[in-house]
């Protein structure tokens, strides 16, 4: 391997949106630096199977139904 073109690997602390913690290695920020997430498996519906349910926001949904309400039948 080369010489100094690689990033920084080290430890640091992650923090979850529940506030739980764990300590991993990355090449984020400096040494010890602390990554406080936003969104993770826990909270985003893409895991957690919520967000199934469509919501007609803005009439899109009924649009669509009313113009196609008769072209499968």
């Amino acid at each position: 391997m080369k010489n100094d073109i690689h990033p920084d690997y080290h430890q640091i602390k992650v923090v979850m949106t529940d506030g739980t913690e764990f300590i991993t290695y990355s090449t984020y920020g400096a040494e010890g630096d602390t990554l406080k997430l936003d969104i993770d498996p826990k909270t985003h519906p893409a895991w957690t199977g919520g967000g199934q349910h469509l919501i007609d926001r803005g009439g899109r949904v009924s649009r669509f139904n009313k113009k196609y309400e008769g072209f499968l039948k």
